[in-house]
């Protein structure tokens, strides 16, 4: 369980919004989104391993790309459809508009969305903020509480 007035003193405004408001970083800002050294991505608020470099590409959408989560029970995916205001008429007549939107499975924090259009073999295209991850070095010992 993470103590959120221990989060909230811990985190940059940026990633308290992000996470926990389900913001989203402006594209092409976020320190990940042009990084490729090789490691493990980290929930920023729990420290829980959810992506590894091996699976980051280039998407050119401006944030953090991967086509796979490192284990599927690390995240939880939910429809999202906050983005359009409540406008039922716009998500009928496009129904790909309903976004999934990814969260940290142990801190339930906002990470970002998953969408069907990336790379083979997943076809998946995590798109997820910068905020709300931490990089870890490959080689380089994680302090862990997993």
């Amino acid at each position: 369980m993470v103590d959120k007035q221990e989060a909230r003193k811990r985190l940059t405004p940026l990633q308290w919004h992000v996470t926990q408001e389900k913001g989203t970083e402006r594209p092409f800002t976020g320190c990940y989104d042009k990084f490729y050294e090789k490691g493990m991505y980290t929930c920023i608020v729990c420290d829980q391993e959810l992506f590894s470099s091996d699976t980051k590409y280039d998407s050119g959408c401006g944030w953090p790309a991967f086509n796979e989560v490192l284990d599927q029970g690390r995240v939880k995916l939910t429809k999202d459809t906050s983005h359009v205001g409540g406008n039922l008429l716009l998500l009928i007549a496009n129904p790909d508009m309903v976004w999934t939107e990814v969260t940290c499975s142990k801190c339930d924090s906002h990470l970002g969305h998953v969408f069907n259009d990336g790379p083979k073999p997943t076809g998946k295209r995590f798109c997820i903020n910068s905020a709300s991850i931490s990089f870890h070095p490959a080689g380089e010992e994680k302090k862990s509480t997993q």
